[in-house]
C-alpha cells in the first residue's frame, strides 16, 4: 500500500520540509499536486522533519501537495542501448527519443573494495604531446584541470574525449551554457566517437538540483561498463559548479558554512565522486578527468584545495596551454619506463631544455647579456611552444615491433579483461 505525507512545513529555494515516518537518507519521493508531479530526493532526516530537493523547482509546490516516497534510492537504466543517448540531470531524455531500458541501478554507491582493485599499470594515450610526453594519463587515475574561466578546458575535455584510448565514454557537464553543450555534442559526432558516448547534461538553465546528480549518473554508469570489462574514460566538467551547488543546498538548509561558505563536508562529497576511479581485478576500468575552475586563479580556493588531496595529481591550463611546470600526473612513472627506451629521457631533457630557456628569456628582459647558449636555449623554447605545447598539436599514431626474444609489456600484464584481446598498449610518444 502506497502511502502519502502531506504535512509539508518549510518550501525553501529548491527544498520542501514535510512531516513523515519510516524514510530513508536519498530515498526517492514524488510530489503530486495542483500544477502536475515532480520528483524529489531525501537531503537531511531530523526526527520526523525530512528535507526534499526538488528536482524541477519547488515553483508552484503548495503546503497541500501530497508526498509519496519509492523506499528506495535514485536508479538510472543501464545496458548497450545507453550508448549515443543523452540525458539531463535527473536521467530524462534530452535527445528527443523514447527512455532508456534497461536494468535499473542504483547511484550514489560506494567506491570499490581498494581489495578489489588493480594497481595502475597502463597508459591512456591521448595523442595530445604535454599529456602523453611529460604527465601520462594512466588507466583508473583520477585527474582535474585546474583552469580559470575563459581558457578553453571544455575544448581540452573533448580532444581527451575523442582521442583517448578508451571502449566507453561517459561526459557529465554541470552548469553548462548551451553553446558549450551544443560544441560537446557536435564534437563527439563529427568525431565518430558519439555511438560509444553517454552524456548527461545539466546546463545553467537546469534546476540546480538537477547539478548534484550529474556525477553520480556518469559515474553509476562507468562503473557498471567497468565491471562488464569495458575500459571507461568518465569526463566532468565544471566541478566548480558542482561545489557551487552543494553550497545553494547547504545554505537553503541552514547549514553552519566552511571557507567562503562551503559545507563543511565539501572535501567527502568531492572524494566520495573521485574515488569511483578503478582498475578493477579480473574485469575493466574507470578512469576520471575533470575539469575544475578556479574564480581569480586561485587555487587556495576550497574547490581546487580540496581536489589537490583527493587526486593524484593535476594539470594546469594557463595561456591555452597545458603548464608543464604546475602539472603533474603522479602515476606517470608506472608507465612511462614501459613505453618507449627513450622516454623518461626524452622528458626529463624536453622539461629541462625548456627550464633553461625561461631563465635566458628573463636574462634577457632585465637586461642582462645573452650569450649564443641563451640564444639557443631561447630558439629551443619557440619551438618547444609551437610543436609540444601547443594544444593543437597531435603526436603522429605509430607502433613499435617487439624486438626479437623479447616479450611486449602487453603479454606480460597479468591482466584478464573482456577488452584485453581488442585493445592494444600504446606505445608511447615520438620526439
Amino acid at each position: 500500500m502506497r502511502k502519502y505525507f502531506s504535512e509539508i512545513t518549510r518550501i525553501a529555494g529548491n527544498v520542501v520540509t514535510v512531516k513523515a515516518r519510516d524514510v530513508g537518507y536519498e530515498e526517492l519521493a514524488f510530489i503530486t499536486g495542483g500544477r502536475g508531479g515532480s520528483l524529489a530526493q531525501v537531503i537531511s532526516l531530523q526526527g520526523d522533519q525530512v528535507s526534499l530537493q526538488v528536482f524541477s523547482g519547488t515553483q508552484g509546490v503548495s503546503t497541500g501537495d501530497r508526498v509519496r516516497f519509492f523506499g528506495r534510492p535514485m536508479v538510472v537504466p543501464f545496458g548497450d542501448g545507453l550508448l549515443g543517448r543523452i540525458f539531463d540531470g535527473a536521467g530524462r531524455p534530452r535527445d528527443a527519443r523514447p527512455e532508456a531500458e534497461g536494468e535499473d541501478i542504483q547511484i550514489g554507491r560506494p567506491a570499490v573494495n581498494p581489495m578489489k582493485r588493480r594497481l595502475p599499470d597502463e597508459m591512456i594515450r591521448t595523442n595530445i604531446p604535454t599529456i602523453d610526453i611529460f604527465n601520462s594519463l594512466v588507466v583508473s587515475q583520477k585527474l582535474p584541470i585546474f583552469s580559470v574561466p575563459g581558457q578553453p578546458y571544455n575544448d581540452l575535455l573533448a580532444r581527451v574525449g575523442l582521442q583517448a584510448d578508451a571502449e566507453i565514454v561517459i561526459f557529465g557537464g554541470m552548469g553548462l551554457r548551451y553553446d558549450d553543450y551544443l560544441k560537446f555534442r557536435q564534437a563527439f559526432d563529427e568525431g565518430g566517437v558519439l555511438g560509444r558516448t553517454i552524456m548527461f547534461v545539466h546546463t545553467a538553465a537546469d534546476p540546480v538540483v538537477e547539478c548534484l546528480m550529474v556525477p553520480d549518473l556518469c559515474l553509476a554508469v562507468g562503473e557498471s561498463f567497468a565491471l562488464q570489462g569495458k575500459r571507461v574514460l568518465t569526463l566532468l566538467t565544471d566541478m566548480t559548479a558542482f561545489s557551487d551547488a552543494l553550497k545553494e543546498i547547504s545554505i537553503i538548509m541552514e547549514k553552519i558554512p566552511s571557507n567562503r561558505g562551503y559545507p563543511g563536508d565539501l572535501y567527502t562529497q568531492l572524494a566520495r565522486r573521485y574515488e569511483k576511479a578503478v582498475d578493477l581485478d579480473g574485469a575493466g576500468s574507470m578512469t576520471v578527468l575533470a575539469c575544475t575552475t578556479m574564480p581569480g586563479d586561485d587555487d587556495t580556493h576550497p574547490v581546487p584545495d580540496n581536489t589537490g588531496y583527493i587526486t593524484e595529481g593535476q594539470f594546469y591550463l594557463r595561456e591555452g596551454r597545458i603548464d608543464p611546470f604546475r602539472s603533474l600526473s603522479r602515476l606517470k612513472q608506472r608507465v612511462n619506463g614501459d613505453t618507449r627506451d627513450d622516454h623518461r629521457a626524452v622528458m626529463n631533457a624536453g622539461i629541462q631544455l625548456y627550464a633553461g630557456c625561461r631563465e635566458s628569456r628573463e636574462k634577457r628582459d632585465m637586461g642582462f647579456d645573452v650569450a649564443g647558449w641563451d640564444e639557443r636555449l631561447m630558439k629551443y623554447g619557440e619551438l618547444f611552444e609551437r610543436r609540444i605545447l601547443d594544444l593543437q598539436v597531435n603526436i603522429t599514431s605509430s607502433r613499435r615491433s617487439t624486438p626479437a626474444g623479447q616479450s611486449s609489456p602487453s603479454a606480460s600484464s597479468p591482466r584478464k579483461s573482456a577488452s584485453a584481446g581488442t585493445s592494444s598498449r600504446p606505445t608511447g610518444p615520438r620526439s
